[in-house]
């Protein structure tokens, strides 16, 4: 297993800044055998651009499945999808797509934009539960209101932001405070 998506967090934007994102990552592989490996939070900084921070691929979920050969074929990708962007158990997160449990949780942080790079709100780099505006979140599941599968909606990684990062806002919006996990090495 090389990418995973998190479990929820109650912190809101507030992770513990990138080292506590990454502890969270390497914590939760640990959990399911995988924890040998070094794992990144797929998050853009004020410094750091979140595709810099993953390494070179490929990445293959806890179902065995590829989810990308190579971070360009990530940037690349059609949309979310339920069956790739699965947590470090290999179950779907709550979305949009027909049968989801609820609540919404398919609003992912990344603070990034389409291609990887840093947008600018990261909740003051990930160490603020109360700073506005929110970050840039994807959609693990490629869908929007109604099971809208195109675009803004489909991307995975940069769909919109909430109003600010308190969990209360991620929530609102259809998220949960989960966070992307890749494998480095």
């Amino acid at each position: 297993m090389g990418f995973f998506v998190s479990t929820p967090s109650d912190s809101g934007g507030d992770l513990g800044g990138i080292a506590g994102a990454d502890a969270t990552c390497q914590a939760l592989a640990a959990e399911v055998g995988a924890g040998g490996r070094t794992w990144r939070a797929y998050l853009s900084t004020s410094t750091e651009n979140a595709r810099d921070r993953i390494g070179k691929g490929p990445w293959v979920n806890a179902k065995g499945v590829t989810v990308a050969a190579t971070v360009e074929a990530l940037h690349a990708l059609p949309g979310g999808n339920p069956e790739l962007f699965v947590d470090h158990k290999g179950n779907p997160i709550n979305g949009q797509w027909q049968g989801s449990p609820t609540p919404i949780e398919h609003d992912i942080l990344t603070g990034s934009a389409a291609d990887g790079t840093a947008l600018a709100a990261t909740c003051n780099d990930w160490t603020s539960s109360t700073a506005t505006p929110g970050p840039q979140v994807g959609h693990s599941d490629g869908l929007g209101p109604g099971m809208n599968g195109n675009a803004p909606y489909n991307s995975w990684n940069s769909v919109h932001a909430p109003a600010g990062c308190s969990q209360q806002q991620l929530v609102a919006v259809g998220g949960a405070g989960r966070i992307y996990c890749f494998a480095a090495d």
